[in-house]
């Protein structure tokens, strides 16, 4: 199987959350005239599910259900109420983000030019994949570095933003040799408002290739843990525009990851073959769980007791993504002109598997209460 074909791109569209069925038939009579495709959608709403879509039409119990889920804000939410709508509902909009309240059917055509005006706009909803190592040590930065360097390269979205979490680890804009490139790190990044324009953010910061931008934690002094509310803001910003969000998290407990591994559709947690490995991340793993339903492992390479994925795997409850061989002269890419993929790259297949993990709808339907 070729690995640059190994996963799909998901086609936008509008979906409708609504509770109430004479809305529904509103909804659904405007989207008809529009010539817009809606997607009706009931039961469970995951992240990724809730985050695909241009548009997202709501009712107010639905949003109130969402905002009780801790769905994070998105762009191009519409709540409609079948009257004009009362304190309740441009409170309950206020609390979920909606961008727009409107009451039909006499607001009709306001929904009209909703519709129209998305239709072309960004591609919305990218998946959001937090990497975390099982224990110190394991490997997380560098998958981390590796996945975004493959979603870039195999162009799985239009563009890859690569964030880093871990404060200690030493900048990951290293990994990839991208020290010297000028853009913002997090040190430099401040934020206004809780949000942050997409082709702003990604115009600051450091393209470390073709279709990938990182935000790297400083060193030294600077080694500082960002601020959660604009690691949200950022996390936000690239999954909003459809792009691929991949975070290097820290396996210790830090305000900073926890947003992060609120935000993601897939949380993978690198463990190393071997006994003492699997054991250390057990914390790891309960740490992830109350922040995520949604887990995977990648066991890396050599087995030196001859410890298996499976084992592993069954040791910890969390399902295996994929096993990883050791990478062929790794530490000789790090320290000369950063990592790069070869085309059979252990790193490679690895990253293909987690990408087509989080295409996935079982891996993104639901979160953690």
């Amino acid at each position: 199987m070729d690995l640059d074909q190994a996963v799909s791109r998901p086609t936008p569209r509008v979906a409708m959350l609504v509770h109430d069925a004479d809305l529904r038939g509103e909804i659904r009579r405007i989207a008809a005239a529009a010539d817009v495709v809606l997607d009706e959608i009931a039961g469970a709403v995951g992240r990724q599910l809730w985050q695909a879509p241009h548009v997202v039409v709501v009712d107010t119990p639905t949003a109130q259900s969402l905002i009780l889920d801790r769905m994070p804000r998105r762009r191009g939410v519409v709540l409609v109420c079948s009257s004009s709508p009362d304190l309740n509902d441009w409170e309950t909009a206020s609390a979920l983000g909606a961008e727009h309240v409107i009451g039909l059917p006499k607001q009709e055509f306001e929904l009209v030019e909703v519709f129209g005006a998305r239709s072309d706009a960004d591609t919305g909803g990218g998946p959001v994949i937090a990497i975390v190592g099982g224990r110190g040590g394991a490997g997380a930065s560098t998958f981390a570095a590796a996945l975004a360097v493959f979603g870039a390269s195999t162009r799985y979205r239009a563009d890859t933003l690569l964030i880093d979490v871990d404060s200690a680890g030493g900048g990951i804009d290293l990994l990839l040799g991208a020290e010297h490139v000028p853009g913002l790190r997090w040190p430099s990044l401040v934020l206004e408002g809780g949000r942050v324009s997409p082709v702003a953010l990604h115009n600051a910061l450091p393209s470390a290739a073709p279709g990938l931008t990182v935000l790297a934690c400083g060193r030294g002094e600077f080694a500082l843990d960002p601020n959660p509310a604009a690691v949200s803001a950022v996390i936000e910003a690239g999954s909003s525009a459809g792009n691929l969000v991949v975070g290097d998290v820290p396996r210790r407990p830090s305000d900073a990851g926890d947003a992060f591994l609120d935000a993601a559709d897939l949380v993978v947690i690198v463990v190393p073959a071997e006994l003492r490995a699997s054991a250390a991340a057990e914390a790891v793993v309960a740490r992830v769980a109350a922040h995520s339903r949604h887990s995977g492992l990648v066991v890396r390479g050599p087995a030196p007791g001859g410890l298996r994925g499976s084992d592993i795997a069954a040791a910890l409850g969390v399902p295996i993504l994929a096993a990883v061989r050791p990478e062929p002269r790794l530490a000789d890419l790090l320290e000369r002109g950063g990592l790069r993929l070869r085309r059979r790259s252990p790193l490679r297949v690895a990253a293909a598997a987690v990408l087509a993990a989080v295409e996935d709808r079982t891996i993104a339907r639901g979160r953690a209460a």
